[in-house]
This record gives structure tokens, sequence and C-alpha cells, in this order.
């Protein structure tokens, strides 16, 4: 089946801007394209297209609100790069199985600056929360040695 059916199929009656999962698992997509898919899409938090034959990211919609991508058993190569631009929030990223052959393919993921993400005042939280984190961590092997001796 290819893609933009089964979006069809697994809207079952309802409108994208009501959608907040879509799995499109083993379907096909037409010249390993993104196909069916739009910025319609606007409260979608988890996507799966496992074993859909993609091979490019580049037709995927601005997704405000993707947090999980599951992208498992394609050819996707490269092109990574969309994602930190069109899914900001995404928290977690599945690319097993895919034809990816350079750790720099996945680096471009991370060469967005931080710091344009992070709201003003919450840039202070995360220092003192990473000072307070080292001091447990410090507290707890402490602890340790006391119970060695």
């Amino acid at each position: 089946m290819e893609m933009k059916k089964k979006i069809n199929l697994e809207l079952r009656n309802r409108s994208p801007e009501e959608v907040t999962e879509l799995v499109l698992d083993n379907c096909l997509c037409v010249n390993g394209e993104i196909e069916g898919l739009n910025d319609t899409f606007k409260e979608l938090e988890f996507l799966s297209m496992a074993n859909v034959e993609l091979s490019s990211l580049a037709q995927l919609p601005s997704l405000n609100k993707l947090r999980k991508l599951e992208l498992s058993d394609n050819i996707i190569s490269g092109g990574l790069e969309v994602l930190a631009e069109k899914c900001p929030n995404l928290t977690y990223l599945n690319l097993s199985g895919n034809k990816i052959k350079d750790l720099s393919t996945v680096e471009a993921l991370d060469e967005e600056d931080d710091d344009d993400y992070v709201e003003e005042g919450e840039e202070e939280e995360e220092e003192e929360g990473g000072l307070q984190g080292e001091k447990r961590k410090r507290d707890a092997e402490d602890d340790g040695e006391e119970e060695d001796d």
C-alpha cells in the first residue's frame, strides 16, 4: 500500500489536526520520498515510518510537536539536518537498519547551537542543576569510600 493511502486509512475519519500518533510502517514510499504527510498534522507527537523504503527526509513537513520519530529499516544515508529545523522538540529518533555509514551524518543533528533553544533564565537553572548533580555524584562517591573503611 502506498504511503498516501496508508495515511488516509490511519486517519480513521479524523482530521489531520486531531492526530497525535501516526504509524505508517511497511507501506511504500514512491521514489523514496515522504508523500501525503503535510503541515496540517500540527498535533503529531509520534510518527513511525519503519520499513517504508524511505531514502530522503526532504519532504518532511514542519512537525513542531513531534517528540518520537521511528525511521528504522529504511535506506536513509544522509540529509538528517532537516530534522533539527522541522522537528525542534524531537527527543527520540531511531535510525537503525539504515544506510548511514559515517558518524558525521548523525552529528549533523547536534550542530544546531543549543543556546538558540534555551529560554531566558533556563540557562542559569541548567548550570545550577549541573553543579548540584556534580555535588551529588561526589557525595555518593564519598559515601561509597566510607563504607569500604
